[in-house]
């Protein structure tokens, strides 16, 4: 089993620590990779057209002046350093010793700056969005897409992955030979049945700490579908799978608004 997740757009920088050491990291072999996409990082955030470049508003100036620097600044667990719906309704902050082993080589958050990264791998906050053409290395979900496929698909070992990422870091990996499943959820109110993105986050969230505080990994679609009934309990309304000829396999949660 293998859980894919996004990287919350906001994160939360560490007062201290050491900086990044990309050999430290999970999946060494990017190192090079992600030091070039850090190196453009700090240049283009330095440029006049920074937040043009970058496509974030005024209000991230400090943000986008915190990413020249993003060699030198502080680093922690991405665990840490990753806020926002989905990373806080999965407490992955507060994940224990061996929780955060199990993530080790069961869970990754793909990267627009680092490729992927686990729970435990210490890295700096940044501003950076896989849906950015960044200077010469232009778009980065095209740029990550050959150097992912082998590591991921390596790390998913033909088994079950479990898709929680939005549609641009889809974008940067799709699994290739491996039961690959979206995770979507939907909310019923009133008899009507509609996607509110903060439940689905807060969904995603909470199935994938479920998921990685339980040795027992879902083997297949119908086994995940089981493991969110059970998690969710009452207000699950309806379970439905839906298999694609292209893509994943999309299994949709409904819950009771």
């Amino acid at each position: 089993m293998l859980i894919l997740l996004p990287p919350s757009e906001g994160k939360t920088a560490p007062p201290t620590g050491d900086p990044v050491d990309l050999d430290a990291l999970s999946h060494p072999g990017l190192a090079p990779h992600r030091r070039r996409v850090g190196d453009a990082l700090a240049k283009v955030s330095g440029q006049r057209n920074a937040m043009q470049a970058l496509e974030v508003g005024a209000s991230l100036a400090g943000e986008v002046e915190r990413n020249r620097t993003v060699w030198d600044n502080p680093a922690a667990p991405a665990a840490r350093v990753y806020t926002g719906v989905l990373y806080d309704a999965a407490d992955m902050a507060g994940w224990d010793a061996s929780t955060l082993d199990r993530a080790s080589s069961r869970l990754r958050t793909v990267s627009a700056l680092w490729g992927a990264v686990a729970p435990g791998d210490a890295i700096p906050a940044y501003r950076l969005s896989m849906g950015t053409s960044l200077g010469r290395i232009g778009g980065l979900a095209a740029f990550w897409r050959p150097r992912l496929s082998p590591e991921l698909d390596a790390l998913a070992d033909g088994g079950l992955v479990i898709d929680c990422r939005s549609a641009s870091y889809v974008a940067a990996y799709r699994p290739t030979d491996a039961l690959w499943v979206s995770v979507g959820v939907q909310r019923e109110l009133n008899g009507k049945r509609a996607v509110v993105s903060h439940m689905a986050k807060h969904t995603r969230g909470l199935l994938a700490a479920h998921l990685m505080r339980d040795d027992a990994a879902p083997e297949s679609a119908a086994d995940l579908a089981d493991a969110a009934a059970g998690m969710i309990g009452d207000a699950l309304v309806d379970v439905a799978l839906t298999p694609r000829a292209k893509g994943p396999d999309e299994l949709t949660l409904v819950i009771a608004g």
